[in-house]
């Protein structure tokens, strides 16, 4: 369960009062607001905070206004199970440096006691259930095993390079562990700002080298139980009896490390794929590209966020419009030095609808000093945007105006001749402006007298919506009869996401009738025996128009006749199951009439 989920719960069983908001840790609204200068100026506003509340004036009674109310080292005993609860056991509670999971209920010290994370040895008094200030404070004291607690004694913490469980490191020093190390700089920073006149300065290294905690405030960020345990001290809701009403502004606000303890001037500079710009700025964009309607979103992809300059940094990531990311919030950090972090961004929403799915994330650099120009607060946002592009299928069509699928082309009636063309389009109808699918012609599939009726048309991909290719039908009329023809287009989408299948069909239909130019005998074919009709008569005065000899009609049979034979020749169908053979002395013929093509005759 989840810790936002855990609080609703526990204060609905306990019948507290109070919303669950997006962000139940979250400070009110302008409770920081007074906390506006950097390095010492920043650390007395936020002691004066911490101390007195928004307000900064100090209440006249204790049981109101906003100032912090001291609880006891005592009062440790019965509060921590209300903010150190581990969030998968409501009644234990996680310790510190280990991570234990432990009964919630005070056992005396048996199997947890309370943990100074500032050493009460290091500290004015000595605690008692009764002491207050530091020792009494609940944002300085963490539940612990006893003899982790023992071990640790008033060891400081040190050694910036440990990593991995908790216990000594060389030099004395003593490592919290990778899931506290953030929390320890973080709760000592806190000690040192609120105390700041009855603790020795956290400088001198007694406690902490402070460039280690500066170090572990950036590599371990605050994460949710951290940040959950900040506000439930806080609440007189989530925790009506033992509440403090003051709050860590290192856990609501790390990026306030910097500035006060770690020199001031802050020179990160981030970016997202590529170079900034001189105000620290920078723009990607990733396209997910383009999906049918009702496809599922394409995956994330990888943005790499850089950090240039010596200085670390926090940084917020802000996902709007129909943008994701998988980097979310203020609680994000660059170590010291050049770094490359990722970001995961892609789409949410709905693809129902075509149109263009899109969304911005940015990343703001939220570090309160700057080095120099587009450094440290001065670095202007990181901008990436995601879009998609969600399309209507395609929609083939024979007409520009309507959906049509099937085309007959009527050639009619025609006499005997060559071939005949008749133009036709093949349209991508556009159903929504810009955001309708390409149109690929996939395959041709052709039935019937497709050696006569025919058609230029040939597969393509990526006709554009709104766009139409022409063609050409054909017609050959060289052969007497009836014929038609059918094909099958076989379209698609183009080759992306939520892609389907349609299909056209294009008709063509013609007749053939009449005398077959250059058939002189009438049987359906110009072959041997019409130009011997020709050569026998050759060179003869004929009557008018003898079909016979004479096609040409002008009397004679000669050069005229012959070329209208020669013109024509293998035109129609060769009579019974082939096509006739020429006999050795009709060839000679056929010799001897080419010859005379190349004459005239007299006149």
């Amino acid at each position: 369960m989840s810790f936002s989920k855990y609080l609703c719960a526990y204060l609905s069983a306990l019948a507290f009062t109070g919303a669950c908001i997006a962000d139940a840790y979250d400070a009110p609204a302008g409770y920081y607001n007074t906390a506006t200068g950097t390095g010492a100026t920043l650390k007395t506003q936020l002691g004066t905070l911490m101390t007195f509340g928004p307000d900064g004036v100090m209440d006249p009674s204790p049981f109101g206004g906003d100032d912090h109310r001291l609880r006891t080292y005592g009062d440790f005993r019965n509060a921590s199970i209300l903010f150190d609860t581990d969030p998968n056991n409501a009644s234990n509670i996680l310790l510190v440096y280990n991570r234990a999971s432990n009964s919630g209920t005070w056992d005396s010290g048996s199997t947890w006691n309370r943990e100074h994370v500032w050493p009460q040895s290091l500290q004015p008094g000595s605690a008692s259930n009764s002491s207050t200030g530091n020792l009494g404070d609940h944002h300085a004291l963490r539940p612990s095993n006893p003899g982790i607690n023992s071990s640790r004694g008033n060891k400081p913490f040190g050694n910036l390079n440990s990593s991995g469980s908790f216990g000594a490191q060389t030099g004395g020093t003593y490592y919290p562990g990778d899931a506290d190390a953030g929390d320890i700089a973080r709760a000592l920073f806190y000690s040192d700002t609120r105390y700041d006149a009855t603790l020795t300065n956290l400088s001198t290294g007694l406690v902490g080298d402070i460039n280690t905690l500066i170090h572990w405030n950036y590599a371990d960020v605050p994460d949710d139980f951290e940040r959950r345990r900040n506000h439930v001290i806080y609440s007189d809701v989530e925790n009506p009896i033992f509440h403090q009403r003051n709050r860590n502004a290192f856990i609501d606000h790390p990026e306030y490390v910097w500035s006060i303890y770690g020199g001031g001037n802050n020179n990160s500079q981030l970016s997202v794929d590529g170079a900034a710009n001189p105000d620290g700025s920078s723009t990607s964009t990733v396209d997910l590209g383009r999906v049918i309607t009702g496809s599922a979103i394409p995956s994330t992809q990888t943005v790499g966020l850089l950090k240039s300059g010596a200085d670390p940094t926090y940084y917020e990531v802000t996902a709007s419009g129909d943008a994701t990311s998988d980097v979310n919030g203020r609680f994000n950090a660059f170590i010291g030095g050049a770094g490359l972090n990722t970001l995961n961004v892609g789409l949410s929403g709905s693809t129902a609808a075509a149109g263009l799915l899109t969304g911005t994330v940015t990343v703001d650099n939220i570090d309160i000093s700057t080095g120099g120009a587009g450094q440290g607060s001065a670095d202007a946002n990181d901008i990436v945007t995601v879009n998609l592009d969600v399309l209507d299928h395609s929609d083939a069509s024979f007409a520009s105006g309507l959906d049509m699928d099937l085309l007959t082309i009527d050639f009619g009636t025609l006499a005997v001749g060559g071939t005949v063309n008749s133009a036709f389009d093949l349209f991508n109808l556009e159903s929504t402006l810009g955001f309708t699918a390409d149109l690929d012609l996939d395959s041709i599939i052709g039935a019937g007298d497709t050696g006569v009726l025919g058609s230029n048309l040939a597969a393509f991909a990526g006709l554009g919506a709104g766009n139409s290719n022409g063609y050409m039908a054909s017609f050959d009329t060289s052969s007497l009869g009836s014929f038609s023809a059918s094909y099958t287009l076989n379209l698609s989408d183009e080759d992306i996401a939520g892609a389907t299948n349609q299909v056209l069909t294009l008709q063509l239909l013609g007749e053939v009738t009449g005398t077959l130019v250059g058939d002189l005998d009438g049987d359906g074919f110009v072959g041997i025996d019409d130009l011997n009709l020709v050569l026998g008569n050759w060179n003869q005065n004929v009557p008018p128009a003898n079909p016979l000899a004479d096609p040409s009609g002008d009397g004679f049979v000669g050069i005229d006749d012959l070329n209208e034979v020669l013109g024509n020749w293998n035109a129609g169908t060769p009579p019974g199951t082939g096509a006739a053979v020429p006999e050795p002395g009709t060839i000679a013929l056929l010799g001897l009439g080419a010859v005379a093509v190349m004459r005239r005759r007299a006149a």
